[in-house]
Formats: structure tokens, C-alpha cells, sequence
């Protein structure tokens, strides 16, 4: 298949990295020959028209540093939840990309995105979009790679703060509780835990009992250590309990997670009668220019799923298989979750170095 021109498009949660893929998309595209058209707002950018617009490599440059997505994002669940209210009429969400991938003349899409991305993208592929998937998410969540841009941005961030709350809670010996992202998995938390010298990580994986986590912190302090750094991940829940949650799911919305740092800081302040404080990092762990490897890998990323479009090879996401990028089937992706296992050897090097996971 012989291409003409393409769409690119972000969706889901924004993520440091994106920016740098758009950039080796229509730079790896245009160089081959290939138009680009950005689409704005993730499939957005097919609902609407004016949603749309022409990428050459002068657009992209400078962008590579930047976080961010220049076609901007959206998070709203499912789209097919709901018919599409435009100025031209009301349509199915799905029928109308439809028309419009063909009105634009595309020959085929480069989707870049989380979970829930990649899910949609998927349903298009199966009603006749040739596209490949980018897979994007600071969470490392997303099944079958090893690793996606944007996480190592996020740790890095997180093990930033880390280091700077271990000068406050020695110089005024408290417990500080830090929360970080991640979803329904751990990986956030394990690795900026590890780097930034934790003593207490809880995960989603491994269901935690405070009367465990207040025994650890009351061994430091009989050690001598009159302070503690518990880095808590959104998705941890105690034993038999149930995650926090500030918003539920509604109206094809995932709920929205938070509140487990500030749970944690008031029952082991109650427990340990020590000072407690709680610091939520949220989503300045989205924010800033990616690291240099970051950088690099959505750059790796975006030339890879233009080499795969001009083979051919739809349906595909790109896999980060190290040191090799590689195609896997997006119907091997879609509804998997990557969680951190347990025979982890970073998870299995914490405990060996008296790391707590209060279980």
C-alpha cells in the first residue's frame, strides 16, 4: 500500500514525551514523501473540521523538548457512550470518524495514547482504519512494553521531591507521607520509593496494614532515625479496605483516584503519636520538558509506527522490547493492565534492603 497521507493524533492523559513523537511522525513522514495532518483532541480532530491541520517538519520544530502535546488531548471516557453533537447535525461517534478519515483522504492513522486509546483505536481498526498505536502513559501500565515515554520523566520528578522532603522531615523528625500517580499499578511508586531512599512503598499490589507500615517507622526511631519517607502510590488500598476515590465512575468516566496519602498520614499520625504530614504530587508529575531519555524513546517510538505504516503492518502497537522496538497486535494489548508482579527483582532488592511494603 502506497501511502499519501496520514493523521496523527493524541489522546488520553498528556504525558512528557508527546511532543517528541508528533515531531519523528511528520518528520519520518514528509521525508518519505508522506502529508501529515495533525489532528487536534484526540479522534476530535475527525469529528470537527476545523479540528484539523496540515503538519510539515517546520511546524515541529523546537517541539521536541516541550512537554505537553501541541494537537492537544482529551480524557473523556468512552466516546461511544453518546451520539456527537456538531453544526452540521448529530451523528454516531463512530460512523462520523468514519466519514471524515475518508473525506480527509487518509490512507491511514498513527494513534498515540494510553489504555483507553488504544482501546477506541482498536474499534476503528476492526471497522476498517489502517492505523498503528504509540503507546503513551506516565503509569507504565500498558501491557506487552517494557516501558512507555513519560514514566521516567514522572520518577525522575517524584525522586526530586523525595530528596527535597527528606531535608524538612529530618530537620523537624516527622513522618512525611508522599502520593504519587499510577493508577491501579505500582510502578511509579516502587522506582522513585527506591531512588528517592523510601522506607515504606505502598503499592496497589500488595494490600498494606498500617499496624505493619507503624511498626517499621517505630523500628527506624528506636534505631535512631527520627524520621521517615512513606511514598504512598493513588492505587494502594489497606487490607480489606477499599481505594480512595475523589470522583466515581460515570457516564463511560473511569473514577478518579486519590486521597490515599492523606488517609495514611491521619491513622499513622493516630498510631505512631508522631508528627505526620502528606504531600500529593498529582500532576506536576505530567508536567515539564521529558528527560533525555524520554526524548529519545518517543522519538524511537514515532519513526517505528511510520516504518510500520509504510510496511503495512496495521492493527499494531509499538512495543518497547529492549533494545529492539517491535510490532505486537493491538487486540493483545486492549484491556490488559500491567501491574508490578511480585517476583519484581527491584521489589524483591527493596525488601532485601529493609524496605516496608506494610504486608
Amino acid at each position: 500500500m502506497s501511502l499519501q497521507k496520514i493523521g496523527v493524533l493524541t489522546g488520553g492523559g498528556d504525558a512528557p514525551g508527546l511532543n517528541a513523537v508528533i515531531r519523528a511522525v511528520v518528520k519520518s513522514a514528509c521525508n518519505s514523501g508522506i502529508e501529515v495532518l495533525g489532528l487536534e483532541d484526540s479522534f476530535d480532530g475527525l469529528i470537527y473540521p476545523e479540528k484539523s491541520r496540515v503538519l510539515t517538519p517546520r511546524d515541529v520544530t523546537g517541539i521536541l523538548r516541550l512537554g505537553g502535546t501541541v494537537l492537544g488531548t482529551v480524557n473523556r471516557g468512552n466516546p461511544f457512550a453518546e451520539p456527537i453533537v456538531t453544526p452540521g447535525g448529530t451523528y454516531n461517534y463512530g460512523d462520523r470518524v468514519m466519514e471524515m478519515f475518508e473525506k480527509n483522504k487518509l490512507d491511514a492513522l498513527v494513534c498515540i495514547g494510553g489504555d483507553g486509546t488504544l482501546a477506541i483505536s482498536y474499534e476503528f481498526y476492526k471497522k476498517g482504519i489502517p492505523l498503528v498505536g504509540v503507546p503513551k502513559t506516565i503509569d507504565n501500565d500498558i501491557y506487552g512494553t517494557t516501558s512507555c515515554f513519560g514514566f521516567d520523566t514522572a520518577v525522575s520528578f517524584a525522586t526530586d521531591a523525595i530528596d527535597r522532603l527528606h531535608t524538612t522531615a529530618e530537620a523537624h523528625r516527622r513522618v512525611m507521607i508522599v502520593e504519587v500517580m499510577g493508577r491501579y499499578a505500582g510502578w511509579i511508586a516502587l522506582h522513585a520509593g527506591m531512588a528517592g531512599g523510601a522506607d515504606v512503598i505502598l503499592i496497589p499490589e500488595i494490600p498494606y496494614d498500617l499496624g505493619k507500615v507503624a511498626e517499621a517507622l517505630q523500628a527506624r526511631d528506636a534505631r535512631g532515625a527520627k524520621f521517615s519517607i512513606v511514598v504512598v502510590a493513588e492505587g494502594a488500598v489497606p487490607v480489606g479496605g477499599k481505594l480512595s476515590v475523589l470522583q466515581e465512575a460515570h457516564g463511560g468516566h473511569v473514577e478518579r483516584l486519590g486521597g490515599a496519602g492523606v488517609y495514611c498520614a491521619n491513622e499513622l499520625g493516630k498510631i505512631t503519636d508522631k508528627e505526620t504530614r502528606y504531600v500529593v504530587l498529582g500532576h506536576l508529575q505530567r508536567g515539564g520538558a521529558p528527560t533525555a531519555f524520554d526524548r529519545t524513546l518517543a522519538t524511537r517510538f514515532g519513526g517505528k509506527a511510520v516504518e510500520l505504516l509504510m510496511k503495512g503492518q496495521f492493527g499494531k502497537m509499538v512495543a518497547n522490547h529492549p533494545p529492539d522496538l517491535v510490532p505486537i497486535p493491538l487486540q493483545d494489548v486492549v484491556g490488559k493492565t500491567k501491574t508490578v508482579p511480585l517476583d519484581n527483582d527491584l521489589l524483591i532488592t527493596a525488601r532485601a534492603l529493609g524496605v516496608s511494603f506494610g504486608d
